[in-house]
């Protein structure tokens, strides 16, 4: 899978964690993993060896977040490593986010966004939901 436009994160995430340390903002402003997150982090995402920056207990999961309109009803959805891939073989081209969340605090950052795709396949046609 080819991975165009990456962006690493590291720095900001290292300027909120500065922030944080030093008592310019609260842990409240920083641990705001919605329960959805959370949850995706846990069933999709994968365990890393990191441990949290800010309760310094619990490892993080990173999980991925694909965007974009050639990937039809999957836009805005969390995704396994392998299923990005197979997206990146069937669509044309969507954004990656990587997220970093600890399931403990509710710390969680973006690590870094990527492009990826294949140019020339078909975008995905979103279906149609039926309204009760």
């Amino acid at each position: 899978m080819e991975r165009r436009d990456v962006v690493d994160h590291g720095l900001k995430r290292r300027a909120t964690l500065a922030e944080l340390y030093s008592g310019r903002v609260s842990t409240g402003e920083v641990q705001d993993a919605s329960p959805y997150l959370k949850s995706a982090a846990k069933r999709l995402g994968v365990e890393t060896d990191r441990t949290c920056p800010v309760c310094r207990r619990a490892t993080l999961h990173e999980v991925l977040w694909v965007y974009g309109d050639a990937i039809g009803d999957a836009d805005g959805t969390a995704r396994t490593l392998a299923e990005v891939e197979r997206l990146a073989t069937e669509r044309p081209d969507f954004a990656v986010y990587d997220v970093e969340v600890c399931t403990a605090c509710d710390w969680n950052h973006l690590v870094r966004t990527w492009r990826t795709g294949t140019p020339g396949t078909p975008a995905a046609r979103r279906t149609r939901r039926r309204e009760a």
